[in-house]
């Protein structure tokens, strides 16, 4: 890459002297090589294009004003498309979640799926491989990182085999029809378990190779999430670097990552950033609210501006890596959130800032905007997290990072206003009530009996030939003589309760030509709540799609301007 940078900087290729006159045959030569080269573009790739210019320049000695005039803009051109084509993956920005189940009531696979269904969720990461799970994710098209656990990693990380058992248990049995497109191998390695931190690039390696053998490493990736913690001097962002102590691991793990077309996994939260820091830190900057021009972090060496924590620890990272010679890593944000709740200690682990926060990031991220030092390339990030945890261990706040209960109720409803398809949350207006599945029998049928007589629910859909008779059971009819009555009682608390055998959710229960009473839906489904797909403005299909993929009309123009040149030349 040496050779490149520097045709990029002095616009020289070669020699500065003049080139003796071409021949007819080395213009052909020449014209042939070009639209060589030209193919080895549309096919993206770099490293070929770099040696078939280099190749062309050598062999039929084409020097100064050749170069000039043609090879050194083409060198440049296909370096940026090189270049572009290595950030591709985070051009593609998207919101994710993180799936917790330290839950005392943990909603059913079943009941999750149909969560992020209804929410439009298409990205979420397990910190696990539960087979359950990864059923219930099968034909959903949702995109799914599976997990290494921390207990795993050791035995992972010592035995090629055992990675292979791994992978053959844990992926292979369940693609394609679940789509798993990354592995986080551990969580958090070098600052929460260091004891486990020498066998860590092996653990990635051999998850690799067993991905490898079956043919899967371009379809899923491998890397691990580390905290922001292992960044010191992170601001200003130009002077920050990765704890030297480390560099034994990082080193060598960039480097797989570099190798792999992988991404560095990073978990970002200015919540702890901005309570660590004693006042230091405002805490506009912490939650992304508009800052005035004097009150913006601005880095002396670069002259950045930073409107946000979250900004200046994603750019950080790009600088420690560069620090270590490595500057083509994507950085994907695997964590990230804020607190709704918290004890006396944390006054600021509030409903209204994790509303604040979660959705000014959400909006960041969807709208491409990038970071001060790679303007444009977005970070997709994974919010931290579906449901609040309330099994977690420590301060309140750790039990309450949820967009939604456990009963699939929104925490607090989300502001999305301007994040293109994004919705907000505010599925309060659209909840349901739900028998529960595994209840028993005699209990639903009494309060099927109950709401459809006491209770004054018009119960004539479930009548035989009626919209609502089949599925002809006690849980379904029970289901809508409960909302019913639900929804006749405005919702008020209480009232979906049964004796225990009913349940709140968000999930609209009608199917087909059965419309549930509260259903906004008409002949077809509709989807309510939080979308976290990209939004209309994001650049969904990466700036290289745009040109090879829709439409065409760059890359026509490409071809037909080297074959209109071509011809002259023959």
């Amino acid at each position: 890459m040496e050779h490149i940078s520097m045709v990029l900087c002095t616009g020289y290729a070669g020699p500065s002297e003049l080139a003796p006159p071409v021949s007819i045959t080395d213009y052909q030569r020449f014209t042939t090589g070009v639209l060589g080269g030209c193919i080895c573009l549309l096919f993206h790739s770099i490293g070929t294009i770099k040696q078939y210019w280099f190749w062309i320049m050598k062999d039929y000695n084409v020097k100064e004003s050749w170069t000039r005039i043609l090879i050194t803009p083409l060198i440049r051109f296909s370096t940026a498309i090189g270049l572009l084509e290595e950030w591709q993956d985070i051009t593609d920005a998207v919101i994710g979640v993180n799936l917790g189940t330290d839950v005392s009531d943990m909603p059913s696979p079943t009941q999750v799926m149909a969560l992020l269904k209804a929410q439009n969720i298409r990205h979420i990461r397990l910190y696990d491989a539960d087979r359950a799970m990864l059923l219930a994710l099968a034909n959903t098209g949702i995109q799914v990182t599976i997990s290494v656990p921390n207990e795993q990693l050791l035995g992972i990380g010592q035995s090629n085999a055992t990675a292979a058992n791994w992978v053959a248990r844990n992926v292979i049995a369940h693609v394609p029809a679940t789509n798993i497109t990354a592995i986080a191998v551990g969580s958090e390695v070098l600052s929460a378990l260091p004891n486990a931190a020498p066998v860590l690039v092996s653990a990635l390696k051999f998850i690799h190779s067993a991905l490898v053998a079956s043919n899967l490493d371009r379809q899923i990736k491998v890397s691990t999430p580390h905290s922001s913690s292992i960044i010191l001097d992170s601001f200003p962002p130009s002077q920050a670097f990765f704890n030297r102590s480390w560099d034994p691991v990082m080193v060598p793990l960039l480097k797989f990552l570099q190798s792999t077309d992988s991404y560095l996994m990073l978990n970002i939260y200015p919540y702890f950033d901005y309570m660590r820091s004693n006042g230091v830190i405002p805490l506009d900057y912490a939650l992304f609210r508009p800052l005035p021009p004097n009150k913006e972090a601005v880095d002396a060496n670069t002259l950045l501006h930073y409107t946000n924590v979250f900004d200046a620890i994603v750019d950080a990272a790009y600088f420690a890596m560069s620090y270590l010679n490595i500057t083509n890593i994507p950085i994907v944000v695997t964590e990230s959130g804020w607190p709704s709740k918290g004890d006396s200690s944390e006054p600021d682990a509030t409903l209204d800032n994790a509303n604040t926060y979660n959705s000014n990031l959400i909006r960041h991220v969807l709208n491409n905007t990038g970071t001060p030092k790679h303007p444009g390339i977005a970070v997709s990030t994974y919010i931290y997290e579906l449901y609040n945890e309330d099994l977690r261990p420590g301060s309140v706040s750790e039990k309450n990072w949820g967009l939604f209960n456990a009963d699939g109720v929104p925490v607090y409803t989300l502001h999305l206003t301007g994040a293109g398809t994004v919705l907000s949350n505010d599925t309060t207006n659209q909840t349901f009530c739900v028998a529960k599945e595994g209840s028993d029998k005699k209990m639903l049928q009494a309060g099927l009996d109950w709401a459809c007589g006491p209770g004054k629910v018009d119960c004539s859909p479930l009548l035989q030939g009626q919209p609502c008779y089949e599925p002809d059971n006690v849980l379904t009819h029970a289901t809508y003589a409960f909302n019913a009555y639900f929804q006749r009682m405005a919702k008020a608390p209480g009232t979906c309760d049964f004796k225990g055998v009913a349940t709140v959710t968000t999930t609209d229960p009608s199917h087909g030509s059965c419309i549930f009473p509260g259903s906004g839906r008409r002949n077809s489904s509709s989807t309510n709540g939080t979308s976290l797909a990209p939004s209309s403005n994001s650049t969904t299909s990466g700036c290289l799609s745009q040109f090879f993929y829709t439409g065409g009309s760059f890359t026509s123009s490409v071809i037909i301007g080297f074959l209109v040149l071509s011809a002259v030349l023959l």
